[in-house]
């Protein structure tokens, strides 16, 4: 191949115009290669023309992908992948896999621009969940009244699925577009989330987008501090005020992963992985009403991907990946937590704990003595009635530690 080099592999999107809509750059590549590696749907899109070897992926497709490049490279290798592969796609496993320079990228219009294109809307304000790499749940991220959302259909039943969801989240009245084969033979069907009769009865082929214009209620707050009532809970919740304050103490940073040590209703790991989409966290409950509380809270409110561990700390904690940041809301004075959380934190790792029992606020005064840091008391009063007239009703005081592994 004139650009290919020994090491490097060639990524080509390819849209359902197939071969013909590629660009020239595209083509070359492709008819020089001598192994494509694709998806079925994707090789059976190249002419008979194309004379290279074709490798189909396997599934699962991750474990397999170093491998299966690694055997085919030397041949000159081109790897296909839908539309945009840098957007939910092939190129980004494969840079991951092979590292940047060893992988050129040619990209293809995709899904996303060519929805946003036939929706009218700006596609730099536009959000996108994917149900190839995301449960479906992920979309409610994105819900609320005048909110637009764009969802990568998994398969066939995705819409039908997406609709129920919406519907039983209190958002039937949303409307969705399914676009389908978009570059293509296009097809789109319109209807309502409501409507479970339609979306059952409709057969949806070929690679689809779904176009959400949600309807329902208002879109919860992106600032930290949701309502308490966003949150089922039997009591155990860190409450919304002091919330608030623990998540800007936490300052999550993009792609970092969060321990939060006796997770309650969950509601400081979820709404850390709010704060961007590329934030990780992991919840240890030993309680398992209250884990599967927690799991149903992630899901309600967008982010499924939380990682829920039920057992105690410090056991449950054992083989989990290396946290940036660890919470402990709860159990601080058990024996061994805190040297176990603290132990597992690289330095320059950030540990915060919520101390409100007269031991646990002691021991982070203690703590604070050896390890340095920043203690903070937190007294929050709300006003409440008092006959006829109102009064303030404290909540109980919050200190709150926090230190930086290396710090002092």
């Amino acid at each position: 191949m004139t650009e290919h080099l020994r090491n490097r592999v060639i990524v080509v999107g390819i849209g359902v115009d197939g071969y013909d809509g590629l660009a020239p750059s595209a083509r070359t590549a492709i008819d020089e290669a001598g192994v494509v590696i694709g998806g079925a749907r994707q090789l059976e899109l190249l002419p008979a023309s194309v004379t290279a070897q074709r490798v189909t992926w396997p599934t699962p497709l991750r474990p397999a992908v170093r491998q299966l490049v690694e055997a085919h490279r030397d041949a000159g290798l081109v790897v296909l992948g839908s539309g945009d592969p840098m957007h939910h796609g092939i190129g980004r496993t494969l840079i991951d896999e092979l590292g940047q320079p060893n992988v050129k990228v040619i990209p293809h219009p995709g899904s996303v621009s060519l929805a946003c294109a036939r929706m009218g809307w700006a596609v730099e304000s536009t959000p996108v969940a994917s149900t190839l790499t995301a449960p479906l749940a992920a979309v409610l991220r994105h819900a609320g009244q005048g909110r637009r959302l764009l969802v990568l259909n998994r398969d066939a039943g995705t819409p039908a699925a997406l609709a129920g969801l919406l519907t039983e989240a209190g958002f039937g009245g949303s409307r969705i577009t399914v676009l389908s084969d978009l570059g293509g033979r296009e097809r789109s069907l319109r209807g309502f989330a409501d409507q479970v009769d339609y979306w059952g009865s409709q057969a949806v082929g070929g690679v689809s987008v779904s176009a959400v214009e949600f309807a329902g209620a208002p879109s919860l707050p992106e600032t930290h501090g949701l309502p308490d009532e966003a949150f089922a809970s039997d009591g155990q919740l860190t409450k919304r005020h002091v919330r608030a304050l623990t998540l800007s103490t936490l300052a999550p940073r993009p792609g970092e992963l969060l321990w939060d040590i006796g997770g309650g209703s969950g509601s400081i790991a979820i709404e850390w992985l709010r704060a961007h989409p590329s934030m990780r966290a992991v919840c240890v409950e030993k309680d398992p009403v209250r884990a599967e509380r927690i799991v149903a809270n992630a899901a309600a409110l967008g982010v499924p991907a939380l990682e829920v561990v039920t057992g105690g700390a410090p056991e449950a904690m054992a083989g989990l990946p290396t946290p940036d940041v660890v919470f402990v809301g709860g159990g601080l004075t058990a024996d061994g937590v805190f040297d176990a959380c603290w132990a597992a934190l690289p330095a320059g790792g950030r540990f915060v704990a919520n101390a409100v029992t007269l031991e646990s606020q002691a021991l982070v005064t203690r703590l604070r003595a050896e390890r340095g840091g920043e203690l903070v008391k937190i007294d929050v009063a709300r006003s409440t009635p008092v006959g006829a007239f109102t009064g303030w009703r404290a909540a109980m005081t919050v200190v709150q530690w926090s230190a930086e592994k290396g710090a002092k």
